[in-house]
């Protein structure tokens, strides 16, 4: 195994078994806090590596994205139905339009 592999595995271990001793060192859970620490030490190793590119601004405008980015009006076109932990217009289904939000600024 190569130094730099051994060292990062001592980095995650380290950090795993001070976050186990931190939670008072649960009896058989220390496989728990090792993934954790693997996870954590991915997010430090690749910042940015969860980040997607915004398809609106990718091309500069040359290509269309591959799904149409439609208005919050058109959601409101199709209804609401009730459930079981409410009644037809008790929740918002899609944010608020234009419209709807320059009157409700205007109101307030």
């Amino acid at each position: 195994m190569p130094n730099g592999k051994t060292g990062h595995q001592k980095a995650i271990r380290d950090r795993a078994q001070r976050m186990w001793r931190d939670d008072g060192s649960p009896r058989g859970r220390f496989g728990e806090y090792l993934e954790r620490a693997r996870e954590l030490q991915a997010i430090v190793d690749n910042p940015t590596a969860g980040e997607l590119p915004n398809p609106m601004t990718m091309h500069h405008g040359e290509m269309e994205p591959a799904q149409p980015v439609e208005e919050a009006e058109i959601q409101e076109n199709l209804g609401e139905f009730p459930s079981q932990l409410g009644d037809q217009g008790d929740h918002l289904q899609a944010p608020m339009t234009r419209k709807k939000a320059r009157q409700f600024l205007h109101e307030t």
